[in-house]
C-alpha cells in the first residue's frame, strides 16, 4: 500500500525508489521534498483507500503528553510498536521523551539504525540471534539498552551468552500476576531470579521494576499491583541488589500501558528506594489515539484524574482511512473499497465520520445511520438509508479503533494539515 499516484511514482526517483521497496533503514523521504510535490487529498492526488495522520491533531497530543508527565515530574518512553515509524519516534524524542519502547530484537535494530540510542525492551531477550542482534547494538557506548527477566533460568542463558561477548546487560526484573502474561508471580521466583542475577557480576545488571498493568482490569487491583512493585523497588535497594545500575545511572521503575498510565504515575511518581530512580511511563497510543477502546480509556482518566482535568483538553484522534464507495448494489447497502488489509477490526470496525465528493468545497459530516456493518479482505459493507445522497465515486473519512493494528496495515502514511495538503510521508517498519 502506498501514498502515491502512479503519475507521481513514475516522474519522482525519490518516490519510486520507495514504492520499490524499504531495502536501506536509513531510507526516508525528506518532509521538504514532499511538501513539494503539492499533493492534496480531496484533489485525489493519493491512491486511495489511503491512512493519514492530521498533523494538527497529533501535535496537539504530543504537547499534551508531555505536559501529563512533566506534571508528575516522571519520563516517558512511548511504546514504539503502535507506529514502527521512526519519523514519529524523532518527533517523540525531540518532543521531550526519554526514551523509546519496543518489544522485538528487530524492532530495536530498526530504531537503532533511525538515530534512537535509548530503548527499553518491555519483554524477554530470548534466542541466540535475537541475543546477538542486542549484542551487535551494544558495541555502540551510546546506546543505552534494558530488556525483561522473569525466571532463572532466562538470566543464566544471557549471562552465558553475554559473559562470553565480554558485555554488560542491564535487566528490569518483570513482577507479574495470576492470570496474566509473563512476570513473576511471587517472592519466591523473584528471589530466585535476584539470586540468578547475583551469579553474572559484570555480565548481568539488575537496573530496575518493570511491570505492565494492563492485564487487570480493576483499579484497586491495579493500584495493588503497583504498590507491591514500589514495595520490591525499596526492598531491592535496601539489599544492595542495584549497586551496580546506581554507579552507572538511574535505577529504573516503570509500567503503564494506554489506559491506565495516570494511575501508574500517582503510584510511581512518589517512590523513594534511597537511590536516583528514573520512574518511566510507556503509553504507545497516545500520539493518534483513537474513537474506540482508548478514547474510552482516556474519557475515564479525564474523569478520575486531577491533573488530566486541570489541562482542560484531551487527546485526539489523529489516524483516519479514506476509501471510495465502488459500488451501491442494493438499497440500504454501499461497498467501500476498504476491508481486513487496511484496518483494524479487532475491538471495533470503522466509523464514518466524513464525506467527500469529488469537486466540491469540503467534506461534510455523514449521517448518524450510516455504519459499517462488516469487512472483508478489500471491501466493506456500509448501511445506509434508500434516498441518501451517496454516489460511486465518492471519498469518505473513517475513524478507528486500536491504532497498533491499523499501522502495521501500512508501510507508508500521509500526514496531512487543515486543507488536506499532504505535508509529510511517515514510513513504517513492520
Amino acid at each position: 500500500m502506498n501514498v502515491t499516484n502512479y503519475h507521481a511514482a513514475l516522474t519522482n526517483p525519490m518516490i519510486d525508489s520507495l514504492n520499490k521497496g524499504l531495502g536501506s533503514f536509513q531510507q526516508t523521504i525528506p518532509a521538504a521534498e514532499v511538501s513539494a510535490l503539492h499533493w492534496n487529498l480531496l484533489r485525489e492526488d493519493l491512491s486511495l483507500p489511503a491512512a493519514i495522520l492530521s498533523e494538527e491533531r497529533m501535535s496537539h497530543n504530543l504537547q499534551w503528553m508531555q505536559q501529563f508527565v512533566s506534571e508528575y515530574g516522571v519520563k516517558l518512553a512511548p511504546h514504539g510498536k503502535t507506529t514502527m515509524a521512526p519519523k514519529l519516534f524523532a518527533r517523540q524524542l525531540a518532543g521531550g521523551a526519554w526514551g523509546i519502547t519496543l518489544a522485538t530484537a528487530q524492532q530495536t535494530r530498526v530504531a537503532y539504525h533511525h538515530g534512537v540510542r535509548r530503548v527499553i525492551m518491555a519483554n524477554q531477550l530470548v534466542g541466540k540471534q535475537n541475543k546477538a542482534i542486542i549484542s551487535e547494538l551494544m558495541n555502540d557506548p551510546s546506546f543505552d539498552f534494558c530488556c525483561l527477566v522473569d525466571s532463572a533460568r532466562s538470566v543464566d542463558q544471557l549471562g552465558a551468552f553475554f559473559q562470553a561477548r565480554r558485555q554488560s546487560l542491564h535487566v528490569l526484573l518483570e513482577l507479574g500476576v495470576d492470570g496474566g502474561r509473563t512476570g513473576v508471580r511471587n517472592d519466591a521466583q523473584l528471589k530466585a531470579v535476584v539470586e540468578a542475577i547475583a551469579r553474572w557480576p559484570g555480565h548481568i545488571v539488575l537496573a530496575g521494576i518493570e511491570v505492565y498493568e494492563g492485564v487487570l482490569k480493576e483499579e484497586a487491583d491495579i493500584r495493588h499491583f503497583l504498590q507491591y512493585a514500589v514495595t520490591c523497588a525499596q526492598q531491592l535497594a535496601q539489599e544492595g541488589r542495584f549497586a551496580a545500575r546506581a554507579a552507572e545511572r538511574p535505577v529504573i521503575l516503570t509500567g503503564a500501558g494506554s489506559a491506565w498510565y495516570d494511575v501508574v504515575a500517582e503510584e510511581f511518581a512518589k517512590t523513594d528506594i534511597g537511590l536516583p530512580l528514573d520512574v518511566v511511563l510507556r503509553p504507545g497510543c497516545y500520539l493518534t489515539h483513537d474513537v474506540g477502546i482508548y478514547r474510552a480509556a482516556q474519557a475515564q482518566i479525564q474523569t478520575r484524574n486531577p491533573i488530566a482535568r486541570k489541562m482542560r483538553t484531551e487527546l485526539q484522534p489523529a489516524l483516519q482511512l479514506w476509501a471510495y464507495v465502488q459500488s451501491i448494489p442494493e438499497s440500504g447497502k454501499a461497498i467501500i473499497a476498504l476491508g481486513k488489509r487496511d484496518a483494524a477490526f479487532d475491538a471495533g470496525l470503522p466509523l464514518p465520520v466524513l464525506h467527500f465528493r469529488p469537486g466540491h468545497a469540503a467534506p461534510i459530516a455523514t449521517p448518524a445511520h450510516w455504519q459499517v456493518t462488516g469487512m472483508m479482505d478489500q471491501h466493506a459493507y456500509l448501511q445506509i438509508a434508500e434516498g441518501d445522497d451517496i454516489q460511486v465515486g465518492d471519498m469518505l473519512g473513517f475513524d478507528i479503533s486500536h491504532p497498533c493494528l491499523t499501522f502495521d496495515k501500512w508501510r507508508q502514511i500521509a500526514v496531512v494539515n487543515a486543507r488536506y495538503d499532504v505535508t509529510d510521508v511517515i514510513q513504517t517498519y513492520f
